[in-house]
């Protein structure tokens, strides 16, 4: 049974969590959706805590092993993010002098499997690209988003929601806004460029039915696109290309990072290119484009 004692704690606990998430927001802009899942981890464990009567800025190391144990989850990724977020909240008392050591500090993650990501070939993304009928306005909005999509990498939120003015046709260049409104600046190429030059001058304006607005790429009702519509797209674009995989935005956005390494492109930029804050979010492609060198090797090295 809870005494008034444990929920003073718990509630002096919750309070503390409170102003990190406040500090996190402003620190790096994240979403609520982000916001709301730290906030989740973290008020279990304050409760968790409180029961124990154990104020969060005097839990140890021993504590924090204790919680994940108890929490008996199979999932090494729950386990993995319940310790980030732990981490991070005692990072920031530390740094405001809230407390003088780091329970979390040393303790190791849970070894995560690393699956590769899902990629199609670069003669399935030709044929994809290929299969939007580009006599109608609609196969040529879609062609050149699928053609803007692989060239960049960009998220799907990214690509629905480009504007005219974040797009540089004279100078190839696309200015986009990821995750914690960080702006980057990502290369086109000129089949891309080329692409939106035909879209704009031959489609673009007659795909708005009321007043034209800086919408890059409408939807058939002249109205901002919705992730499921270009998502459906793709699917029906699969099929008419004859690929049997199970195709997705994302999917492209692999392709694009794994064909820039197998040829040659340096992990730092193509981390710069996708809008990784971590490289290591991005090192998982590096399994891929060591598979591509093995193959490479076997086929082309005489002793291979």
């Amino acid at each position: 049974m809870s005494t008034s004692k444990n929920i003073e704690s718990e509630q002096q606990s919750k309070t503390i969590i409170d102003s990190f998430l406040d500090n996190l927001w402003m620190e790096r802009g994240l979403s609520e959706n982000t916001l709301q899942a730290y906030r989740s981890d973290l008020y279990a464990f304050a409760v968790w805590l409180s029961q124990k009567s154990v104020p969060i800025t005097d839990a140890q190391s021993i504590d924090i092993l204790n919680y994940l144990s108890e929490q008996g989850t199979r999932s090494a990724r729950t386990s993995a993010r319940r310790l980030s977020s732990l981490r991070r909240l005692y990072e920031y008392l530390v740094r405001e002098g809230q407390m003088n050591h780091d329970p979390a500090a040393k303790i190791d993650s849970p070894r995560l499997g690393r699956p590769l990501p899902k990629s199609i070939t670069e003669e399935e993304v030709e044929a994809l690209i290929n299969a939007p009928d580009t006599a109608s306005a609609l196969g040529l909005r879609d062609r050149a988003m699928l053609e803007v999509l692989y060239a960049t990498g960009l998220r799907v939120s990214e690509l629905i929601g480009l504007r005219l003015s974040q797009v540089n046709l004279r100078q190839g260049v696309v200015r986009v806004m990821g995750k914690g409104n960080k702006e980057r600046l990502v290369p086109l190429g000129e089949e891309a460029v080329q692409w939106l030059e035909k879209y704009q001058r031959e489609a673009r304006l007659s795909l708005f039915k009321l007043e034209a607005n800086d919408v890059m790429f409408p939807s058939n009702r002249g109205k901002l696109m919705t992730r499921q519509t270009f998502w459906h797209a793709i699917k029906r674009y699969a099929l008419v290309a004859g690929i049997q995989k199970n195709l997705s935005p994302h999917v492209l956005r692999h392709a694009f990072a794994t064909h820039l390494l197998n040829h040659g492109a340096d992990l730092r930029v193509v981390q710069m290119l996708l809008g990784h804050s971590d490289i290591s979010t991005t090192q998982i492609y590096t399994h891929v484009a060591r598979e591509r060198l093995k193959e490479l090797h076997a086929e082309h090295h005489p002793r291979g």
